[in-house]
């Protein structure tokens, strides 16, 4: 029997602020078969980001290795690219661009995923049942330091995003760059290529699935965060609007909501990618 055709990709994408380009990417193979979805995140010494450079280098290395079609892990895949860009690069972990990543590959029988990083793969079966593939090892670790409880204190208290803001920012990344990429704390690509291999990862009956989902925190922050969304509704709107306008509607929100009153976070606005598939468009899902 011929390979089962993918349905069309459908994505939507917009930069954080108006004047800096987005660090989010979203690649696919030639057949559609299989992306990726990337958030790229630049060192606090970059004079420019260079976050959107690592995430476009590696999500190209994924994709070039998801087309050839070796059947090999996820997860495998996501090490062998990680090895590749940090041997022609010459990077150094620490001091090294990132990105979170996730990928999803349809077979004619199973959909496989992998999730490093705040970037989840959300799966809506055709009874309506939820499935979310998230890395909350980050967050986690972030939720323990008391920069955290002070800066989302002072935000509701009204101080938007002044000086002291910015600080405890960086007091949260240098606190961050102790635990990157090691056991015990949390893994994300860089330049330790080990880190694929802690992706977390599930393989759903693709007979079972109704809507795929991936998105950037900039997006699953409307459903984590704002609740502005379940992640039932945010598919349903991916298929009656397009992620495009889910994605723009997230970014209103922001804007109405500019000093973080009312949803405290780190940035008034972040970069947003979200891709959409539908693999039953026929099939009505409850709840």
């Amino acid at each position: 029997m011929p390979p089962t055709p993918a349905p069309p990709l459908r994505t939507g994408e917009r930069p954080g602020r108006n004047d800096r380009p987005s660090e989010d990417r979203i690649l696919a193979t030639p057949s559609g078969d299989a992306f990726v979805v990337l958030d790229g995140v630049s060192t606090l010494s970059d004079d420019r980001p260079r976050g959107g450079w690592y995430a476009d280098t590696l999500g190209k290395l994924i994709v070039d290795r998801l087309a050839a079609g070796s059947g090999a892990e996820l997860t495998e895949v996501l090490h062998d690219a990680i090895s590749a860009i940090t041997r022609e690069y010459a990077l150094t972990p620490g001091a090294s661009p990132a990105a979170t990543v996730s990928i999803v590959r349809l077979g004619d029988t199973v959909v496989e995923a992998a999730v490093l990083g705040d970037s989840p793969v959300v799966v809506i079966g055709r009874g309506g049942q939820v499935q979310a593939l998230t890395d909350t090892r980050l967050a986690e670790l972030v939720e323990t330091r008391p920069q955290a409880a002070e800066y989302r204190r002072r935000l509701a208290a009204g101080s938007g995003f002044d000086t002291r803001h910015h600080q405890l920012l960086v007091e949260l990344r240098d606190a961050q760059m102790g635990w990157i990429n090691r056991p015990g704390g949390y893994w994300v690509a860089e330049a330790v290529p080990e880190a694929g291999r802690q992706a977390v990862t599930a393989i759903w009956p693709r007979a079972e699935i109704a809507q795929i989902l991936a998105a950037t925190d900039g997006v699953s922050s409307a459903v984590d965060d704002y609740g502005l969304y379940s992640w039932t509704e945010l598919a349903t709107a991916c298929r009656a609007d397009g992620p495009q306008a889910v994605v723009d509607a997230v970014h209103r929100a922001e804007e109405q909501d500019a000093d973080a009153r009312v949803w405290a976070r780190y940035k008034q606005s972040d970069d947003k990618a979200l891709v959409h598939l539908d693999l039953a468009p026929g099939v009505t899902s409850a709840g």
